[in-house]
């Protein structure tokens, strides 16, 4: 008999997904069966990278070579095997990448999304948790205002709308044929092995080299502000949630799925965030401020989720924000290649 749980992890060497893995090797005895196609060349890297301190871990890691964005076929289903949990993290995720190029970005997610949940409905796993983000309620009025779960959505770019999509699409498949979906909605994730363009990477690299850094506002003083999580502390609330009882994410329990925001450790705006940066690595910060972020079309200035419902089941972030920083930014200055354009 076997007693072991299996998990089917998608994204799992993407940048979030690496951290979730390697979070669930070391806190669980689970296996993952980790699918995906290694579009981009850093994917393979965070793998072998996680693994070389654990060697142990590849004997609990199977890897499935399938592009999500086709249907999973009955071969493909042989491979993964039986499994007990679906986390859906993948998903092509560049807000600027979205709105340079929508339809082929919106098609890949909403396709991803469509044959993973009807691989779900045969596969038939406990809990599926659709992983999504805090881009689909839109901006907040102000760095201090914060969206509940189940507030409504009003995405600002293509990104944020094929996530809506992803949300929409699994909802209906809970209801119609039982999937057992959890959606999680998440605001900015930073860790080690991060991809070069995101802030708090070029942050670090600009402040290395001595470069001016372009801080977005506007002519009121006003900020773009985020709320900011390091990716292991998401891996540890998204173990929390697959721990409770699967009584509630069943359909037919309650009138939707179970949902939970994995809100952020620290809200931050673009100039705190730089200065902590600099802070923490003992160097100067030159920057400029200019109005662009608040009158750029498809960026919002400001996003907030209420952390509630997590905090008042038990669950907190296991790592500090600061001390998380602190680590990731270590990390990366004794492994200066990660943040080269080499590792998307």
């Amino acid at each position: 008999m076997r007693n072991m749980h299996r998990i089917l992890l998608t994204g799992f060497a993407g940048s979030i997904g690496v951290h979730v893995l390697g979070h669930i090797f070391h806190n669980t005895d689970w296996e993952i069966v980790g699918i995906g196609s290694f579009r981009h060349k850093g994917l393979g890297d965070r793998i072998v990278e996680t693994l070389k301190d654990h060697p142990e871990w590849a004997d609990r890691l199977t890897i499935v070579m399938h592009d999500l964005s086709a249907p999973i076929s009955s071969l493909t289903r042989a491979k993964i095997g039986k499994i007990d949990y679906i986390i859906n993290l993948a998903s092509l995720s560049d807000v600027e990448a979205s709105i340079q190029n929508p339809v082929p970005f919106v098609e890949n997610n909403v396709a991803l999304m469509l044959n993973m949940l009807e691989y779900a409905k045969e596969a038939k796993p406990e809990v599926f948790i659709q992983f999504s983000t805090d881009e689909v309620y839109g901006p907040t009025e102000n760095k201090i205002s914060v969206y509940k779960e189940w507030s409504s959505q009003v995405p600002s770019n293509p990104y944020a709308a094929s996530k809506a999509c992803q949300e929409m699409i699994s909802i209906a498949w809970w209801r119609t044929y039982a999937v057992p979906v959890v959606i999680t909605n998440t605001m900015n994730n930073f860790a080690e092995m991060q991809q070069p363009f995101k802030y708090p990477v070029m942050i670090q690299k600009a402040i290395e080299a001595g470069e001016e850094i372009t801080i977005h506002g506007n002519e009121n003083g006003d900020i773009g502000s985020r709320s900011y999580i390091h990716s292991r502390n998401v891996a540890d609330a998204l173990l929390f949630i697959l721990k409770q009882p699967v009584y509630m994410h069943q359909s037919g329990k309650a009138d939707k799925p179970d949902r939970y925001n994995i809100a952020g450790d620290k809200q931050l705006d673009n100039l705190e965030l730089a200065q902590l940066i600099a802070k923490l690595m003992g160097k100067e910060l030159k920057y400029k401020l200019v109005n662009f972020h608040f009158t750029r079309m498809g960026h919002d200035p400001h996003y907030g989720l209420d952390p509630n419902k997590l905090r008042d089941m038990g669950w907190r972030s296991p790592v500090p924000f600061e001390e998380s920083l602190k680590r990731t930014i270590e990390w990366q200055t004794k492994h200066n290649d990660w943040i080269s354009k080499n590792h998307l």
